[in-house]
């Protein structure tokens, strides 16, 4: 295999996501490093405000005012991302790397009919009206419609909030990105459609090679569907790990909590889940030492004095933590 080969289809390295005002620098994402493969499923799971979908969303480019990218690479193909103007991004979104939001009702024009909104996303990178219109129809078969005329006859108002979910990967797969985001895709579905959708990301995936991050707070999601999983906590990377690794043997207490709060098969009805005591932290905001350590039942002196890096655990696992595995596990 040639280096280039080797090189990851997605890369971030010491990736810093805040505002600036007043003089003052506020950080949320503080210092993410991510590969993703080509052809690899990858998770970055994670409580609500751990900073996982402003790590992707700055990939694009596309973060909610007054935030920007403070510092780092981002780097896709090979294409410098943190580099490139307005333009470059235009010609990176959707034909180079894709993404499906949590909230489906909310990403599409109410004024404008399906047909349209997909057919102005071929025709930005290039495609003829006639070839935009025959790729409208074919991507919108791809994710399941047995009648995509009729769907892409449709206001978004007259789909169900599965059926507008499909339209936006219809939507996302239609440029034949090499790279697809979903964040929390599933989140405002009832659970036999988010199956579904979770299915149909997993079968395209499976299709096309195409490399995707599922973005998740749901490990149990997490665990069937990627190869290697982020888990991320107070805006930073505290662990990552291959699949089987991280729920065999995770090495972050953080990664530990969280597979604790899980049911299992097994679990008894009414059996009392684990809970992660405390709240997390203002990443904004934060003490000296690790983040984790207020909520962490193995916390010690280290913990309150430096916040530790991404240590070697083995087995192509990393943790951001001093205690050694042995000590806890």
């Amino acid at each position: 295999m040639s280096a280039l080969a080797e090189l990851p289809l997605l890369s971030l390295r010491s990736v810093r996501v805040g505002s600036r005002r007043d003089h003052e620098v506020r950080e949320i994402v503080r210092g993410v490093d991510l590969d993703v493969l080509a052809g690899e499923k990858v998770g970055v799971v994670g409580e609500s405000g751990s900073g996982k979908t402003l790590t992707m969303l700055s990939v694009l480019r596309l973060l909610p005012r007054p935030l920007e990218v403070l510092g780092g690479q981002i780097r896709f193909e090979d294409k410098i991302l943190t580099e490139l103007d307005e333009r470059g991004m235009e010609s990176i979104r959707g034909a180079g790397v894709a993404m499906v939001y949590q909230d489906p009702m909310t990403s599409l024009n109410p004024l404008l009919r399906v047909r349209t909104q997909v057919v102005e996303t071929l025709r930005a990178h290039g495609s003829s009206d006639a070839a935009a219109g025959k790729r409208t129809r074919e991507v919108l078969g791809q994710v399941g419609f047995v009648d995509p005329e009729r769907v892409e006859a449709a206001f978004p108002h007259e789909l169900s909030g599965g059926m507008v979910q499909r339209v936006m990967i219809a939507m996302a797969i239609a440029t034949s990105p090499r790279l697809l985001i979903a964040d929390e895709p599933t989140t405002a579905l009832d659970v036999t459609i988010q199956q579904q959708i979770l299915d149909l990301v997993d079968s395209l995936q499976s299709r096309t090679a195409m490399s995707v991050v599922w973005v998740s707070h749901d490990l149990g999601v997490i665990a069937r569907l990627v190869d290697r999983v982020f888990v991320m906590y107070a805006g930073r990377v505290v662990e990552q790990a291959p699949t089987v690794r991280l729920f065999a043997r995770p090495t972050h207490p953080y990664s530990q909590a969280l597979l604790g709060s899980l049911p299992g098969p097994e679990v008894r009805h009414r059996a009392r889940l684990t809970q992660i005591g405390g709240s997390p932290p203002d990443p904004t905001r934060l003490p000296p030492g690790c983040p984790f350590r207020a909520r962490c039942p193995f916390a010690f002196d280290r913990c309150a004095e430096q916040e530790p890096p991404l240590l070697e655990r083995g087995e192509g696992s990393l943790a951001a933590c001093w205690k050694e595995p042995i000590e806890w596990l």
